[in-house]
Formats: structure tokens, sequence, C-alpha cells
């Protein structure tokens, strides 16, 4: 699965690819990090014009929009490029995965669901890693471009509810609610990623006995076919179970984060020590902090798909550099 980063054939797209991933996703984190101050100032200058009229000039309020305009569209202009490569990339990937098959198919051939392991697992993987590869990419970025700037604007917020005085109070609710989102939700879907892998295994034994019947009318008949269905029934009830007590729990705590930054705030926004803009700020960067911090939380189910191919995907080589071994074996013997 990872020849791509060892086979000097891919090395300018393995490493000059990730490298200008890796810049690209940077600036996009800069700019979101120049959007961010924008709102600070655009708020407080709002603020301004709504409490004391006249002292904002039509000119002036103009101007704050047209620089958002500048910044938001350099940002969409690096996200789409970015974006566009990356979807290179994961291909050059999968197609590095796909090389290495077909030159040992006639090895490969002889483990079941091969061609499914070749086509169709090789594919879920390039996308799976598309989007996750590049959500890591960008949750790490961001949470090294925003955890300095909610530290030196937490300094105005010096007490929490029910806590009292806490330095740096915001910094300290996004990592504790962020990390104990995570461990609860990945204790609650602890039995998702096999579950996952059962529901290909049962899939692909009901899909090879229909290929099957295509050319021999004895399979894919009654009572077989039926034995098998019932099966993919209920492994998928099964899912459904899980995920149904997993969605509660996670859909439950991201509404509970949204009030989460404004309950901290609570004692300083009605002491009226602090501006709109600085409320406006501060929760921005509050949730690109604990949204960086939420990247496993968000990306359960995925992860969750992505490793039940890895573990396909490996059990596919395992039994194929086993068979490579075995005919390099005779090889020596007749030799």
């Amino acid at each position: 699965m990872f020849k791509f980063f060892l086979d000097k054939k891919w090395f300018l797209w393995s490493v000059g690819g990730t490298l200008l991933i890796l810049v690209s996703t940077w600036y996009q984190v800069q700019l979101d990090v120049k959007i961010n101050e924008w709102f600070g100032d655009f708020y407080d200058t709002l603020q301004k014009a709504l409490t004391e009229p006249g002292s904002v000039t039509e000119k002036e309020f103009i101007s704050y929009l047209f620089t958002f305009a500048k910044v938001a569209g350099g940002w969409v202009v690096i996200a789409v490029f970015t974006g566009f490569f990356v979807s290179h990339w994961v291909f050059r990937w999968r197609t590095s995965m796909a090389d290495y098959y077909h030159e040992q198919w006639q090895k490969a051939r002889m483990t079941e669901g091969a061609s499914q392991r070749v086509q169709e697992d090789t594919l879920k993987f390039a996308r799976i890693m598309e989007g996750l590869g590049v959500g890591l990419l960008d949750s790490l970025m961001t949470l090294a471009a925003f955890l300095p700037i909610l530290w030196g604007l937490s300094k105005q917020v010096s007490a929490l509810p029910y806590f009292g005085e806490v330095d740096h109070a915001l910094v300290w609710v996004a990592i504790i609610s962020a990390l104990g989102g995570t461990v609860l939700l990945a204790a609650v879907g602890i039995k998702l990623p096999g579950i996952e892998y059962d529901i290909q295994k049962e899939e692909a034994g009901y899909r090879k006995e229909l290929v099957l019947g295509e050319d021999d009318p004895i399979r894919a008949a009654p009572p077989k076919i039926g034995q098998l269905y019932n099966r993919v029934r209920g492994i998928h009830f099964k899912s459904y179970f899980h995920y149904l007590y997993f969605n509660t729990v996670k859909w439950s705590y991201f509404q509970g984060m949204v009030i989460v930054p404004y309950l901290a705030l609570a004692p300083t926004i009605v002491s009226g020590a602090i501006t709109l803009g600085f409320v406006q700020q501060i929760t921005r960067a509050f949730g690109r902090v604990e949204g960086s911090l939420q990247y496993l939380v968000k990306s359960w189910a995925t992860i969750v798909e992505l490793i039940s191919v890895w573990k396909r995907l490996r059990e596919f080589e395992k039994n194929l550099n086993k068979n490579i071994n075995l005919d390099y074996e005779k090889s020596l013997e007749t030799s």
C-alpha cells in the first residue's frame, strides 16, 4: 500500500507532491488567519457605526467588504488548486498500488476476491486518503496557526462560569472539550470498524455467488443465495443499531459545543470588558482550534471505513506475498 513513497519511479510525485501540498495548505491557513483578523476589525467598526451614527463613512465601511473579498478570493483560488492537485497526487498513489498488483496478478488471482481488492478497494483507499489526508494536514496547520492566536486573545478572558479565574481560559476549554469528545466517541464507536469489515466480507461473498451464477445456473440459486442475503441483512441491521447510539452521542456532542465558547465568555461579556469585534474574533479562533482538535471525532465514520479497507488490503497483500514466497521456494527446489 505504501510502495508509492519507496519506489524511485514515483519520487517526484510522492516527495515533491507532498511538499507542494504542505506549502499550499499552509498558505491557505495563513489566509484564514487574515480573515480572522478582519472579523475583529470589521465587527468593531460595525458596532461603532451602530452606536455612534456618522462615526463611520460609507466608503470606509465598504472598503472592509472589498478587503474581505480580496483575501477570500485568494483563499478560494488556493483551495481549488490544492484540491485539484491532491486528486492527481492520490491517483498516482493508487496507480503505484495497481501497477504492483498487475505485475503479480498470476499470484494475486489465487486470493479470493482479488479483483475486488485491486479495483474497488484501491479506489476506496485513494478516495478516503484524499479526504482524510488533506483534512489531517489542514487540522494540524490550523492548530499551529490559531492556537497562539487564541492563547493571546484569551488573556482578556480571565474568568469562567463556576470555576472563577483561569489563565488563558478559552485555550483550556477548547482542549478539554475537544479531547473529551474524542475519547467519548472513540469509546462509543469502538465496535464500528469490525462491523464495517464484516459488512464488506459478507457483501463480497454474496456478490461472488451472483457473479458465478451468471455463467452457471446451479449457482446463485435457492436456498444458498437466500442464506447469503440473510447474512448480509443481519450484519447491516447490526450496523444500523450500533450507529443509532453512536450518532445520538455524536450529534448531541456537536450541538452542545455550539454554546460552549459563549458560555465560557459569559462573565467577560456581561462585564462589558470586550467589544463585539473581539467576541467574533475569539469565538472564530476558538472554533478553529476546537475544530482541529476534533478531527478524529468529525472523521470517525470515514476512519472506520478506512480501517476496513486497510484490513482487506493488508490481508490481500499478506496472501500475495505468501504466494510469491511459495513460488520462489519451488523455483529453488527445481533449480
